[in-house]
């Protein structure tokens, strides 16, 4: 008897170290976070407005991945992924430039916005993938700077 009060006061004073352990999927963003800091990729969590169209809204926060222009004149534009291989602007008009459309095309599926402004390229991605995905995402960054 006193060996089971032993262990069960033991149990319920351990159990609270088992809820500080990273589920799977945490590890698994951890990892892909680490060989994106690894492959000079910088990253943030940035809380996101997506449009009313979008459809299941995905989460906000989200990771951005980044990277500075190099152009002078940089174009400005904005595309979010509405199903996979469809990007649409902000009025739902489909991306046309066969160029954008090209990198475009080697993005996975869980990318949900790519925007460019004067300063830099952002990539909104659901974080689902390996350490493929992520060199395709530096690919596709670094070309579109």
């Amino acid at each position: 008897m006193t060996v089971w009060i032993v262990v069960s006061i033991l149990a319920l004073v351990l159990s609270p170290l088992a809820w500080l352990r990273p589920s799977r999927s945490q590890s698994g963003r951890m990892n892909l976070r680490m060989e994106a800091r690894r492959m000079g990729l910088a990253m943030q969590l940035a809380p996101q407005e997506w449009p009313h169209w979008i459809e299941p809204e995905p989460p906000s926060p989200c990771a951005q991945y980044h990277h500075p222009r190099r152009s002078t004149k940089p174009d400005v534009w904005c595309y979010w992924q509405s199903v996979p291989g469809k990007w649409l602007n902000r009025w739902q008009e489909e991306c046309v430039d066969p160029h954008l459309l090209e990198q475009f095309g080697k993005l996975p599926g869980n990318v949900y916005k790519i925007e460019a402004d004067t300063q830099m390229i952002v990539l909104v991605w659901g974080e689902k993938g390996d350490a493929d995905v992520l060199k395709a995402i530096d690919q596709v960054l670094r070309a579109l700077a």
